[in-house]
């Protein structure tokens, strides 16, 4: 199915069952995640993709959306710092990258284009899950 079809609809219409508001004492990102379920998922940006994906709600909708735009900018800065949102990504359970291969390859080609420079950059410890998501041992840092 081409999630990608539905930008028009939100989360808590793709993605049953429809969450209960959050209880008053909730926290900011408790909040802001059943904010972002009743967004259109055309309207959501990297920063909410981000994260969405980081707190594994409702993947196989938000993988495809942020996979489009790392492909275009491996190395967006969604929210934190340069490469969070690919970072956020590759740390995506595997199995709900198995329930998008075609997407899963289509971001491992990109992160094997990476100049080594670019990845030297990101966060200590990135290089490793870059590594770890495109199946190749671990730099040596």
């Amino acid at each position: 199915m081409d999630h990608l079809l539905h930008l028009d609809r939100t989360l808590d219409e793709l993605d049953p069952p429809r969450w209960t508001p959050p209880a008053a004492d909730a926290t900011r990102l408790v909040r802001t995640v059943h904010e972002l379920r009743c967004v259109a998922l055309g309207d959501l940006g990297p920063a909410d993709l981000r994260t969405l994906i980081a707190q594994q709600v409702a993947l196989p909708y938000v993988l495809p959306l942020a996979v489009r735009l790392l492909i275009e900018e491996p190395l967006l800065d969604a929210c934190f710092y340069v490469g969070d949102l690919l970072l956020a990504a590759v740390n995506a359970p595997a199995s709900a990258w198995s329930l998008l291969p075609e997407l899963g390859a289509r971001l491992r080609t990109v992160i094997t284009t990476l100049p080594d420079t670019a990845v030297a950059g990101l966060p200590r410890g990135a290089a490793g899950e870059l590594a770890r998501f495109v199946g190749e041992p671990a730099p040596c840092l």
